[in-house]
C-alpha cells in the first residue's frame, strides 16, 4: 500500500492582505444585572482615535438604569431584584435600540420606533456582566444577552464585574475629549474596589492582567457600613429618608455640612494607627486585626469588618434609650474612620511591598484607583488624601465614585 504524501492532502489557502493603520469602530450593547440595578448602555469606539482631535475615543449613545424598590426590606431582596430585572430589562433594551446609530450599509437591524421601522447599525457584539453578583440577577441579564447575540449572530462577551470596576477610569477617560480629559491611570496601578458586595485590593499590571492582593474575610465594606448605620441612626431618620443605602444616609447624618465638618488627622505611626481612640462617651472602637491571639494577623493582607460591627451593635444596644444625637454623630464618624483606615492600611502595606520589590525593568506604582459604590463617600476621599500624602509619594489618587451602573463622579487628586 502506498502512503500518500502530506502534500497531497488538500489544505486551506491563506489570503494575505496588507495591514493598514485604519482602526474600525466597534459598537456594543451592554447589559448589567449583577444586583438590584437594571442597566443598559450603547457604547461605540471611534473609527481612528487621534489625541489631537476634539472628538473622544468613545461615545456613549445610551445609558440608563432602574433600581428595584427594596425599601420595605431595608436592603436588597433577591426576589424583588429579579422581578425588577424581568420587568425593566426589555423596555430599557427597546429604548437603547432606538438610540443605535443609523445604518446605511448592509449590516443593519430593523428597529420599530414611533417614526416607524428604522435601519440601525447592528452591534458588533453584546456585552453582559457574568459575575460576581447575585446568581438569579445575573442569570436574567445573561439569558437576555445570549438571546440577542444569537438573533443578531454576533459574539457574546462576558464581563467580570470586578475587572470592570478596576478599568472604569479608563472608560471615563475615553469618553472625554482630549482637551478636557480626566486622568487615565498608567499601568501598573492599584485598585481598591469598595462596594456593598465586595471589598478587594487589585494590582493591575495590564488591560487583562490583574492580581488580587487582598479581599474581605467576612462581609464587604458597604454591607458593614449599612449594618452600622441601622444601629447608629435614629429610627425616625431611617423611616423618613426612604433610603435603602444606609451608608449614604450615615455620611449625611455624620457630616450634615459635608466633610468640612470633620477635622481629620491621619495617624503618623503604625502604633498610633493600631491604637483605640477613647471618646468622651466612655466607649472606644478597636481597629480590625489590631489585637489577635497569635499577634501575627495585624499585618495580614485581608479585610474584616464583622468585629467592628459587633462592637457598634453592643454600644448602641447598651445605650439605646439614652444615646443622644451628639453621641450618635460621634459614633458615626468614628465608625467610618476606623473602617476606612483599615482599608487604607492594607493599601499602604501593598504599595510599600510592591514598590520595594519592583525591578529595574518594571515601573513603580504611582496611582491608586478607588472604585465602587462606597467610593462616593467623600469622607473616604478626604481620609485617603491625608494618609497617602504623608505616607508615600503617590503621584495620583483617582477616586471613581460610582455605584453599580450609575453615572460616575470623578475626584482626581494630586497628592
Amino acid at each position: 500500500m502506498l502512503k500518500r504524501s502530506w502534500r497531497s492532502y488538500p489544505y486551506p489557502r491563506l489570503a494575505c492582505h496588507r495591514v493598514t493603520d485604519q482602526v474600525r469602530s466597534l459598537l456594543t450593547l451592554a447589559i448589567e444585572t449583577s444586583c438590584d440595578d437594571t442597566s443598559v448602555a450603547i457604547l461605540a469606539t471611534a473609527d481612528k482615535y487621534d489625541q489631537t482631535s476634539e472628538k473622544p475615543a468613545a461615545t456613549l449613545h445610551f445609558h440608563d438604569k432602574i433600581t428595584a424598590n427594596n425599601a420595605q426590606y431595608r436592603g436588597v431582596h433577591p426576589m424583588i431584584a429579579v422581578e425588577s430585572h424581568n420587568k425593566q430589562l426589555a423596555p430599557l433594551i427597546s429604548r437603547a435600540l432606538d438610540a443605535l446609530p443609523s445604518s446605511s450599509h448592509s449590516s443593519f437591524i430593523s428597529v420599530r420606533s414611533e417614526k416607524g421601522w428604522l435601519s440601525k447599525q447592528k452591534p458588533d457584539f453584546v456585552s453582559v456582566t457574568r459575575g460576581p453578583g447575585m446568581f438569579s440577577s445575573l442569570t436574567t441579564g445573561l439569558n437576555t444577552a445570549k438571546g440577542l447575540a444569537i438573533a443578531w449572530q454576533v459574539p457574546l462577551i462576558g464581563v467580570n464585574h470586578m475587572q470592570a470596576h478596576a478599568l472604569t477610569p479608563r472608560l471615563v477617560h475615553a469618553l472625554e475629549t482630549p482637551t478636557t480629559k480626566c486622568t487615565e491611570p498608567e499601568f501598573p496601578f492599584l485598585t481598591l474596589l469598595v462596594s456593598g458586595g465586595h471589598t478587594m485590593l487589585v494590582h493591575s499590571k495590564a488591560l487583562t492582567h490583574h492580581a488580587i492582593l487582598a479581599t474581605t474575610m467576612d462581609i464587604a465594606i458597604g454591607d458593614a457600613i449599612d449594618k452600622m448605620a441601622r444601629h447608629i441612626l435614629p429610627a425616625d431618620v431611617i423611616e423618613s429618608s426612604g433610603e435603602i443605602m444606609y451608608g449614604r444616609l450615615l455620611e449625611r447624618f455624620a457630616f450634615p455640612n459635608g466633610v468640612s465638618d470633620c477635622e481629620y488627622v491621619a495617624p503618623s505611626t503604625r502604633a498610633e494607627e493600631m491604637s483605640s481612640k477613647s471618646s468622651s462617651w466612655a466607649w472606644a472602637l478597636a481597629p480590625p486585626l489590631a489585637k489577635t491571639r497569635s499577634g501575627t494577623r495585624s499585618k495580614a493582607m485581608e479585610f474584616t469588618f464583622t468585629g467592628l460591627g459587633s462592637a457598634i451593635e453592643r454600644i448602641c444596644q447598651g445605650k439605646e434609650k439614652v444615646m443622644t444625637h451628639d453621641e450618635r454623630v460621634d459614633l458615626a464618624r468614628e465608625a467610618m474612620r476606623v473602617a476606612f483606615e483599615h482599608l487604607a492600611s492594607r493599601v499602604l502595606m501593598a504599595l510599600q511591598k510592591l514598590n520595594e520589590t519592583h525591578g529595574a525593568d518594571t515601573k513603580s506604582i504611582g496611582t491608586i484607583v478607588v472604585s465602587g459604590g462606597v467610593a462616593s463617600n467623600h469622607f473616604l476621599t478626604k481620609l485617603y488624601v491625608k494618609i497617602e500624602s504623608i505616607s508615600l509619594h503617590i503621584r495620583e489618587l483617582i477616586v471613581q465614585g460610582c455605584a453599580h451602573s450609575s453615572t460616575s463622579e470623578d475626584f482626581p487628586i494630586s497628592v
